[in-house]
């Protein structure tokens, strides 16, 4: 201990960082393998995008309307582009303001680049970057400050212990508002729309579970009992959907996939977000069991429909966080969390604070999705033109192809990406 400061719980949320961090990158890998060829470099820029735009936003403003000052629905500018910043601990921590500020920012990233999942294959990267970065201010921060820092559903008491209202239900119900503003991909429901990469799927899908151990793990901002109680249910409840998931997979068609497994992780992953450090470690594993079934049933039922939410964001992250914030109002245990009960244990209040969130933060996130896109749409191009979207969106928006198709391949010179003029060899 240096200054309030504790050494090993800095030590662990420096690592905690690192691997959310991770998560992004690990995001574009399952998310690109999920898409046709011809958009997987399109599709994995997305996710680098939004570790650029968002940091930005995050430090100018974000980070201070999240966690600035009490308001009820939005804090304060007192920390904008980083003032009050330092080594100073953060409020209720033994850890920097600055590794606080990181980590949250960490979170801020990979939400907006989940939104990506709706709109793959047809929205155009400039749109997407305007997008990228008015949503991390305007939903991102306002629900994080509604959540986290001190807002009307944190006084409340509302449990959520890693974001399943500002970054799950936010990211899911905010990606089905986006996917109708934007509309389908011209062959949607005219041919099969194939993953083409099972193993990038796989592999992203890993890559995320291993960095949630930091997101879930280092949202107790120490070494102490809750974040041991959210690491070790973040391995429990994510395999337990992976059984259930397997099961469905073998009732429904008698095999089980690869691209089924991968999304049976991410889905765990979500459910315990929230509940990771207040339900005890059996009811982590019956979260996950139980989780599974309302998501794959959705993602079923959504590819019947005209709906083009291309890589089902509100069933994996919105309709699982949903899920979890709901456990908690009845299986919260204070014995576990040392902080309240659920309505199993005699709390019944808890369930109400519960619902509350779940009624509140979708339907914040849908609303202002909906207008943010439609505004953004009114003053440019949101989606690219039908001779862009048969060529893919590797080459129209970056130039680029992820796959060398050699003759016919249209590709830059490094200057040219540059935009540097070239001399015409003639």
């Amino acid at each position: 201990m240096n200054g309030g400061i504790d050494t090993g719980d800095t030590a662990w949320m420096l690592v905690a960082t690192a691997l959310v961090l991770l998560m992004t990158p690990a995001l574009g890998l399952f998310y690109a393998g999920l898409v046709r060829s011809k958009n997987t470099l399109n599709t994995f820029m997305m996710s680098i995008a939004a570790i650029a735009v968002a940091t930005v936003t995050w430090a100018a403003v974000g980070y201070s309307l999240a966690f600035d000052g009490s308001g009820d629905l939005v804090g304060g500018l007192g920390n904008a582009f980083m003032q009050g910043v330092d080594f100073s601990p953060h409020a209720g921590t033994a850890i920097p303001e600055l590794v606080f500020f990181a980590f949250q920012a960490t979170f801020c990233i990979i939400t907006t680049a989940l939104i990506s999942g709706a709109v793959v294959e047809r929205m155009r990267f400039g749109a997407f970057l305007v997008f990228a970065a008015v949503w991390s201010v305007v939903v991102y921060a306002v629900l994080a400050h509604w959540s986290f820092g001190g807002g009307w559903l944190f006084e409340r008491g509302t449990l959520d212990f890693a974001g399943g209202v500002p970054v799950e239900m936010a990211s899911g119900f905010s990606a089905l508002a986006a996917a109708l503003v934007v509309g389908a991909r011209k062959d949607y429901g005219r041919q099969a729309l194939l993953p083409h990469n099972a193993v990038y799927v796989l592999l992203g899908a890993g890559l995320l579970w291993f960095g949630w151990f930091g997101f879930n793990g280092g949202s107790g901002f120490s070494t102490g009992q809750n974040s041991v109680l959210a690491f070790t249910n973040t391995l429990l409840c994510p395999a337990a959907t992976l059984v259930v998931w397997f099961a469905l997979d073998l009732f429904r068609g008698r095999k089980v996939t690869a691209i089924g497994a991968a999304t049976a992780i991410i889905v765990g992953c979500v459910l315990i977000t929230p509940a990771g450090g207040y339900v005890s470690p059996g009811w982590a594993m019956l979260l996950g069991a139980l989780g599974a079934v309302p998501s794959y049933l959705l993602i079923v039922w959504r590819t019947r429909t005209r709906v083009d939410e291309t890589l089902d964001v509100l069933a994996a992250h919105g309709t699982a966080g949903f899920i979890g914030i709901l456990f908690i109002g009845f299986f919260a245990q204070k014995a576990w969390n040392g902080v309240s009960d659920g309505l199993l244990y005699g709390n019944a209040g808890q369930l109400l604070d519960q619902v509350l969130a779940d009624l509140a933060a979708p339907a914040y996130a849908f609303v202002t999705t909906f207008l943010l896109l439609k505004l953004i749409g009114a003053v440019m191009p949101l989606r690219a033109t039908d001779k862009e979207e048969a060529g893919g969106m590797d080459v129209s928006q970056h130039g680029e192809e992820a796959y060398a198709t050699g003759e016919g391949a249209i590709l830059l010179l490094p200057e040219e990406r540059l935009g540097v003029p070239v001399a015409d060899p003639g």
